[in-house]
């Protein structure tokens, strides 16, 4: 089955990570192959709320775009560097390719031979020499093994065509002659006698048994086959090794990990119609070809927590979405085949995955409810947020009884983990929890701390507002906007780029906005921030 990735924004919060483990386990309940991902590291609340109920961190997903491994290509297409050229050529007859990679006994790649190279060979190769196993040689022609003292086969290749009495007087043979042979004892003998590699008896010849006899004695390498000497003489060079001619030059590899328009980029420059597949440790998994392109294998993903491209995974245009759980307003993210999408105006995206596992009959696991309940104190600041439904508050009293937790204080417990802001730096701490968005063409970006202790942002606040002056000068931001907001006194104080101040004054039906200008009863930046922002630019 499918492996499926579920995953929140890039900047993971604790709804959103819990809500992609809480549905990730959900799912693989229902028969479904699912694994919870994150997009970037967790904050510490959510670390906080991991280490509670001893769930491991996710792994971290860098992006979901088409690689390599996720075209159908020729798996495993490799030949052996000990194979002969006549195994060589029929395997790449029989997959129907023209270039194949050879590798070692330990699969690392050494290079390519084509059926080019073969033929060359063939045409202009160095003839009288063998260098080869005796089993290339009984396979290549369809032989039979009569006497093997040796696994490798080398030396120069000599065919009996002289009259008997002519060879034996004119020819030298030695340890180093592959000799090829019909029915004539004579010269079968003179052969064993002076110790040939190997001999070839061609057609129906038959040899004697003192002939065997000798040959035992002197370690001679005997095979027959029922191919006539001019076919054999024909074949034999087809024995080699396909090591022989292997070529290593000018060869492009490519990881099977690598992008594919990356692959797609660099094939379209060259001339190669082939190019081999290798992992990290350059073991050789395959061949690729441009034509492989068309069936590919895009990766599937589950959405949850948000449904926008710019706070989404890298890549996430060559992957499937098979769904989007959410409770944010629509976003940009569109499909080209319907899917399950499941949005709704609550507090939390926890709430939703609470309501899948009663529709389904799932039991919700005490470790589970631990953190679809984390996701929804978190989401909706212990329900003092605008956002909360009185469905939020009545999923969150079930889930803190199946979790065995005192809510408030298991709440002042995660807001305090999450207010420790030791060592990071400022730029840091303002890209904690950051949303962009583009309205009217024009770029905004929002950034909302929560915490119990307002002091130690209060310490540093010049630093903040140069730091967003930066930020938002080099990022070409219209509205760069930092809310801290205060737990305990449910308000926020705003830090903001100087530039927008006066619009700022029209978003946030303030007269005279300062830096650090406390809002009283805002804590929600998607419910009473966002929106008058989008109000005012969209009228511009």
């Amino acid at each position: 089955m499918d492996l499926t990735f579920i995953f929140g924004h890039k900047k993971p919060d604790t709804d959103s990570v819990c809500s992609a483990i809480s549905l990730s386990y959900l799912k693989n309940k229902l028969g479904n192959n699912t694994i919870p991902m994150v997009l970037g590291e967790i904050n510490n609340e959510t670390k906080f709320v991991l280490k509670y109920f001893k769930i491991d961190t996710p792994d971290y997903l860098n992006d979901v775009k088409l690689q390599i491994k996720d075209l159908n290509y020729l798996k495993n297409c490799t030949i052996n560097e000990n194979e002969s050229l006549f195994t060589t050529y029929n395997y790449m007859d029989d997959k129907k390719i023209s270039n194949v990679p050879i590798v070692d006994d330990f699969n690392e790649f050494l290079g390519m031979t084509s059926m080019k190279d073969i033929t060359k060979n063939l045409i202009s190769g160095d003839f009288e020499c063998l260098c080869t196993s005796y089993q290339n040689v009984v396979e290549t022609l369809s032989g039979k093994g009569l006497l093997k003292f040796n696994e490798e086969i080398k030396g120069n290749i000599l065919i009996a065509s002289y009259k008997s009495t002519t060879f034996i007087e004119n020819i030298k043979l030695d340890e180093n002659t592959i000799l090829i042979v019909g029915d004539r004892h004579s010269i079968i003998e003179y052969a064993i006698k002076s110790k040939v590699k190997l001999i070839i008896l061609t057609g129906s010849s038959r040899i004697k048994d003192e002939h065997i006899a000798l040959a035992k004695t002197n370690k001679v390498n005997i095979i027959k086959t029922e191919y006539f000497s001019f076919k054999v003489a024909k074949l034999i060079g087809l024995a080699n090794y396909v090591k022989t001619i292997v070529n290593k030059d000018k060869i492009i590899c490519f990881d099977e990990n690598e992008d594919v328009k990356d692959f797609v980029e660099i094939a379209n420059k060259t001339r190669f119609s082939y190019f081999p597949v290798v992992n990290k440790n350059h073991n050789c998994l395959g061949l690729i070809k441009l034509a492989d392109l068309a069936n590919k294998k895009r990766k599937k993903v589950i959405l949850v927590d948000h449904n926008e491209y710019e706070q989404s995974v890298d890549g996430l245009d060559e992957a499937d979405i098979v769904e989007i759980i959410d409770h944010h307003k629509l976003g940009t993210i569109g499909t080209n085949l319907p899917i399950n999408f499941r949005n709704m105006p609550v507090g939390s995206t926890n709430t939703i995955i609470y309501m899948l596992y009663k529709e389904n009959n799932v039991d919700i696991p005490k470790e589970m409810a631990g953190l679809m309940l984390s996701g929804l104190i978190s989401d909706t600041l212990l329900f003092a947020s605008p956002t909360t439904t009185e469905k939020d508050k009545e999923i969150g009293l079930e889930l803190a009884k199946i979790a065995d937790v005192d809510m408030n204080d298991y709440a002042m417990q995660m807001f305090k983990a999450g207010s420790i802001l030791k060592g990071k730096n400022h730029e840091e701490i303002l890209y904690t929890d950051f949303k962009t968005f583009t309205i009217n063409n024009k770029k905004v970006g929002v950034s909302q701390i929560s915490t119990v202790n307002t002091e130690e942002f209060e310490e540093s606040s010049k630093t903040y507002v140069e730091l967003i002056e930066k930020i938002a000068k080099n990022n070409d931001y219209y509205i760069l906007l930092l809310l801290v907001t205060d737990i305990l006194n449910n308000g926020s104080y705003v830090y903001y780029n100087e530039s927008a101040e006066d619009i700022l004054n029209n978003c946030l039906k303030v007269e005279h906005l300062k830096q650090g200008y406390y809002l009283n009863g805002i804590i929600s930046r998607k419910k009473q921030v966002i929106p008058h922002i989008m109000e005012v630019i969209g009228k511009k």
